[in-house]
């Protein structure tokens, strides 16, 4: 039955409410920071009215964020000078230099005390007005406060890719001189796997993401914040446009549109590097899918995919649940292909010499190459490009110049944080995704952390669950609470063993995301492989 209403003919029609617009919104907030140093309650006010958001919309999403600083009102703020207190630093002195460097600026800056800044090779480390810092000796800062900040360029900018042999692939492709089935036999064939952490293998996902219907997009992870893990930023200030051709290549096959470019917010040099090189393409003149560079805002959680394609929609970084997946319902909701940086590093390689070249480097049964981010107690810490299932021992003696002089080797992180802290005894595991899961280990994001006879143990776990709990997103109670129940029990002068192994078990099964499903591999390693350490 239709009701008509009398006189409804007659009356003005309603104008449609213009939608909210989040899309823009974190990196709305970094621009005013970037202005200013911190966001004042009126600076929200002001950007929700452009975004037709309440304040209360903003402030949720500037509060989550640890790179946003929130102040009543305009002010004279003291710049900021951060030093890293994760676990390649934390073992190396960071918590006497923060407080040496307290002493010393306290006065000029405020000083603080922050999570990974992605240099865990040039131990410890920090960072101020953009700068990092690799010496935090007082004498070091001052001087690098008095110099003028380098000029960021990559070691192969677009010239010098062009010049031996880039964007070859990506021509062909755009031209019909080569297909997107050919490309996927290629990524098949190879067994190249997602290497980010996850380790989907590479060729299923972009067959996955193809078959969908309807507009697609493609979302890179930059946003590496694993404690240890620098791999990515190493493989973008020397050669970005190699990333580039392959998360172009990866957006043709798939038939993206656009491709949004998530970028972590420690790695403000990369960001220059990136906005100055990008526009480069366009004198290749094809026509390519859209580039849109977003920063993270410094918050761990967003390295989980789908908790970054709600940064990337404006939104607090919390994971969804799944099913559906990115792949059918991704970023504003439309199939996204979504691939980390070192990912995207190896797609051009793999089509110019064939699956059987990449797969021809691996050792002990595997295949391929793999980026391995060392640090901690060996004499040549860094990126390292080394075979997949290469095995500790042989990562340390042939790529990092062997142990740091006066240590011995007792324990490793073969993933981060997330991937447990394992004895000298398996030193001899080939490093793969599969080969230390029966350990209570994991590869991930190959992340290597090497600890000495010199390092307490116990201490370490602590300082890796500390981590987890401060970069909790805190929308599931089993990682929200459990993260800070773990740390206090950690804190016990004798481990509570069965009540860990109860809470651990519950947070794995529980947590909606790795973050709280990992977390308890830090204290269950111990338990299993160093009991004495813990007693």
């Amino acid at each position: 039955m239709h009701i008509v209403e009398p006189g409804a003919a007659d009356r003005p029609a309603v104008p449609e409410r213009p939608k909210p617009d989040t899309s823009q919104l974190i990196e709305r907030l970094h621009r005013i920071q970037d202005q200013q140093g911190y966001l004042t309650l009126d600076d929200l006010d002001v950007l929700g009215a452009e975004l037709i958001l309440p304040r209360a919309a903003v402030y949720e999403v500037a509060t989550f964020y640890h790179g946003f600083r929130i102040r009543e009102a305009a002010s004279d703020p003291k710049p900021v000078l951060q030093v890293c207190t994760s676990l390649a630093c934390h073992i190396v002195g960071a918590p006497e230099r923060l407080e040496v460097l307290r002493e010393a600026f306290g006065g000029q800056f405020e000083v603080e005390g922050v999570a990974c800044l992605g240099r865990c090779e040039a131990a410890p480390c920090g960072r101020v007005r953009q700068q990092v810092l690799t010496d935090l000796e007082p004498d070091a800062v001052a001087e690098v406060l008095a110099a003028p900040p380098p000029k960021d360029r990559p070691v192969i900018d677009f010239d010098a890719y062009l010049a031996e042999g880039g964007y070859h692939r990506l021509q062909a492709l755009v031209r019909g001189e080569t297909d997107a089935d050919w490309v996927l036999g290629v990524l098949h064939e190879a067994g190249l796997r997602g290497l980010g952490g996850a380790g989907f293998p590479t060729g299923r996902k972009w067959t996955a993401v193809r078959a969908e219907t309807g507009p697609k997009l493609m979302a890179v992870n930059s946003d590496e914040s694993e404690p240890g893990t620098f791999k990515d930023r190493v493989h973008l200030e020397t050669d970005p446009h190699r990333v580039l051709e392959g998360m172009l290549i990866g957006a043709i096959t798939v038939g993206a549109e656009a491709c949004y470019f998530f970028l972590r917010d420690e790695y403000d040099h990369i960001r220059r590097i990136l906005e100055t090189e990008i526009p480069k393409l366009a004198a290749l003149g094809l026509k390519l899918p859209r580039i849109e560079l977003r920063r993270g805002a410094g918050n761990y959680i967003c390295g989980e995919e789908s908790a970054m394609l709600e940064a990337l929609e404006g939104k607090r970084g919390l994971p969804r649940q799944k099913p559906p997946y990115p792949s059918q319902v991704g970023l504003f909701d439309r199939p996204t292909l979504i691939n980390n940086v070192e990912t995207l590093y190896w797609i051009r390689a793999l089509l110019e010499n064939g699956p059987d070249w990449f797969a021809g480097f691996g050792r002990n049964g595997r295949k391929g190459l793999r980026s391995f981010s060392v640090s901690g107690r060996v004499a040549e810490p860094g990126m390292k490009v080394a075979p997949a299932g290469i095995s500790l021992r042989e990562l340390i003696e042939e790529h990092c110049g062997g142990m740091a002089p006066g240590h011995t080797l007792k324990a490793f992180l073969p993933g981060g944080a997330s991937g447990g802290i394992l004895p000298a005894y398996l030193a001899d595991q080939p490093l793969d995704f599969g080969t230390l899961e029966e350990h209570g280990g994991m590869i991930g994001s190959a992340a290597v952390i090497v600890l000495s006879d010199k390092d307490d143990l116990a201490d370490a776990a602590r300082n890796l669950m500390a981590f987890f709990k401060h970069e909790s997103c805190g929308q599931c109670t089993p990682c929200r609470v459990g993260t800070g129940k773990a740390l206090a029990l950690m804190h016990a002068p004798s481990w509570n063993a069965p009540l860990l192994t109860e809470l651990g078990a519950c947070m794995t099964d529980a947590s909606i995301c790795g973050l709280g499903q990992a977390a308890p591999n830090v204290f269950k390693s111990l338990l299993r492989h160093f009991p004495e350490e813990v007693r």
